[in-house]
């Protein structure tokens, strides 16, 4: 099993991403909202501007400045190249500044993966 964790720098590609990966065969993932070191310097830091009870513009209105990065868990390495191959006809070459990055790692063991719905 594989555990791949990617980020992805444009937020606005993320339908069409999550549709790719559906195709590829990934049943699911989690998709996290993130930003990183470069980002944070960018824009000065992370907000601390935010009222105690905001409005919904006021909640909105610099998501789009955040990444998001997204994990799934694989049952083999077929399935990532899928994943990795879906991601770049998305997002374009990986080595490219402004798309993200994909990382693999090996799994020992998952537990709670498997689960029905009732």
């Amino acid at each position: 099993m594989f555990l791949v964790l990617f980020v992805l720098d444009d937020p606005e590609k993320l339908n069409d991403l999550l549709d790719a990966w559906e195709k590829a065969g990934i049943p699911g993932a989690t998709i996290m909202h993130s930003s990183g070191l470069g980002r944070i310097r960018l824009n000065g830091g992370l907000r601390d501007d935010m009222p105690l009870i905001p409005s919904l513009d006021a909640l909105f209105e610099h998501e789009e400045s955040l990444s998001r990065t997204l994990f799934t868990v694989l049952p083999d390495d077929s399935y990532v190249e899928k994943v990795v191959q879906a991601t770049q006809h998305v997002v374009g070459d990986l080595s490219r500044p402004h798309t993200g990055f994909l990382v693999v790692l090996p799994v020992a063991q998952v537990y709670g993966l498997e689960k029905r719905r009732d």
